[in-house]
């Protein structure tokens, strides 16, 4: 029994001054950890190691509802070599860094809408493509008819800054060609899709959705080399989303649980909050519930429905089933519902989707 209590004693006490040693160095391993995560962060980009093929990367799944886990609206998109972004809600310019996905990539900007949760990293996104990457020219932002007042307010805002920039780094790292963005402005009449891009073998349409009093308001569909996602940006439930995700393969949807969102309505009537209790009412009529765009997705035959900009905030994963209700049962196909970092992969010259997660490097 004494040798028993010995070399528990032992064990107890290597463990100990193993963990003390950890202790004592700690400051040198966080050292070597942050090595490690900015050779990832400078080396290759997470681009250069995608096999061919269209990819989705959620860059922000939250909404205008503050969520420590989940940035504003986002969307990025890869085909082949090229980077695009779909809208740069608050946060999503730094998910783009942590995801390996740099903003100087980025080859082009499509806004679905100007509400503020959509634009309004939109600033930072164009800056941070200039600053990083000595753009030569401005960033295409593509979007509906206001795009060129939106961009523009931002360039204004940030006049004083590019000045800054420039005479600190000078033209060579911060051309002054290169600052801004140059507005692309185009119309989506309902019940037609209009290709907006078409470069590289890459095309982009955008159809008209509801979200009215929101207009216009716009969804995108991409396509190269046989595979296709959609995006449908800020609506209610829209026959001309379901006509033009028809065929897609996955269809990236915003969600609004109007069962969680009347809690959030009954804490509101109860602290007196009548401003807040009045909002969660009246943002019902212009998103979509999840069981609804499940109805959608089966009806456009698409293979895969994942939500973005989910309402309300989900910190824990056990809210995805009340979010989700039945979902699952009426699509038939996989739902899932997407966090900050998660990729979706559709290889070219095959039917294989695949999932993964770019932010694993900063999980802990």
């Amino acid at each position: 029994m004494r040798k028993v209590w010995g070399i528990g004693l032992a064990a107890v006490a290597a463990v100990g001054i193993g963990a003390g040693v950890v202790w004592t160095q700690r400051g040198a391993l966080a050292e070597a950890a942050m090595t490690r995560v900015f050779e990832r962060a400078m080396g290759p980009d997470a681009l250069a190691e995608l096999p061919d093929g269209l990819h989705v990367g959620l860059c922000g799944t939250g909404s205008p509802m503050p969520d420590p886990t989940r940035a504003g609206p986002c969307v990025a998109v890869a085909a082949g070599q090229k980077l695009f972004v779909v809208d740069s809600g608050s946060g999503s310019t730094r998910n783009l860094s942590l995801m390996n996905l740099p903003p100087p990539k980025v080859s082009a900007i499509f806004l679905t809408h100007f509400h503020s949760d959509h634009i309004a990293d939109l600033g930072e996104l164009m800056l941070q493509r200039w600053a990083g990457g000595a753009s030569q020219a401005p960033v295409p932002v593509f979007g509906p008819a206001g795009v060129d007042q939106v961009v523009a307010g931002f360039q204004a805002a940030y006049a004083l800054d590019r000045g800054y920039r420039i005479a600190h780094h000078g033209p060579a790292v911060v051309p002054p060609s290169g600052f801004g963005g140059a507005p692309r402005t185009f119309t989506a009449p309902p019940g037609k899709p209009t290709l907006v891009y078409d470069e590289g073998g890459v095309r982009v349409w955008a159809f008209a959705v509801n979200h009215s009093p929101v207009e216009p308001a716009v969804g995108y569909r991409f396509e190269y080399k046989g595979r296709s996602v959609v995006v449908s940006g800020d609506t209610g439930p829209s026959a001309n989303l379901v006509a033009a995700a028809k065929g897609a393969e996955v269809l990236v949807h915003e969600g609004l649980a109007p069962n969680l969102v009347a809690i959030q309505r009954k804490a509101a009537l109860g602290a007196g909050r009548a401003n807040y209790a009045a909002i969660f009412h009246d943002i019902l009529s212009y998103h979509t519930a999840p069981e609804t765009a499940a109805e959608e997705a089966r009806a456009a035959g698409v293979r895969e429905l994942v939500f973005y900009h989910v309402i309300p905030p989900q910190p824990v994963r056990a809210l995805e089933g009340p979010f989700l209700g039945r979902s699952r049962q009426i699509f038939g196909g996989p739902v899932r519902v997407a966090r900050d970092g998660d990729l979706v992969s559709l290889p070219a010259g095959s039917r294989e989707i695949r999932h993964g997660d770019l932010m694993r490097t900063f999980r802990f």
